[in-house]
């Protein structure tokens, strides 16, 4: 888990304080044997996305645009796991999860520079198409009228 007492850091430029995420419990239908009917280990995660204080408006864009399935009505994030059989465990896995989705969500790539195919390639490429074709003509039936 990438995080410090109190905050989490998202990218180089973005700290979220825990204050503003919620979490809420429930009982879980994953693993657990006989604690699964008694003890409340699935965690979910909300995240006010729209109320964000931590989030620019550039960052609050990107992640309403790219994460808009997992966002509810209220505009809230919501993130839940019950893959661990303890609280704990899920709560670590809940955050490591919506630090990842943040992650990809405000990840902008590079844009695609165009290069061009050096000549001595396509002159390369060409030949060999050429030869290809010389081979295969020279497989073929000879005419009758030859």
């Amino acid at each position: 888990m990438n995080s410090s007492p109190d905050a989490l850091q998202i990218i180089p430029s973005l700290s979220i304080p825990l204050s503003e995420l919620s979490f809420h419990y429930a009982r879980s239908s994953g693993p657990g044997g006989q604690n699964v009917n008694k003890v409340e280990t699935k965690v979910t995660l909300l995240f006010p996305v729209g109320e964000s204080r931590s989030l620019n408006d550039h960052q609050r864009d990107l992640i309403l645009s790219r994460l808009s399935k997992r966002i509810n009505k209220d505009g809230n994030l919501r993130v839940t796991t019950d893959s661990h059989r303890t609280r704990g465990a899920n709560q670590n896995a809940v955050i490591d999860r919506f630090v990842r989705l943040l992650r990809e969500a405000l990840h902008e790539a590079k844009p695609r520079r165009r290069s061009n195919v050096p000549k001595r390639q396509r002159r390369k490429r060409m030949e060999n198409k050429r030869r290809k074709s010389q081979k295969k003509q020279m497989r073929r039936r000879p005419d009758r009228d030859e």
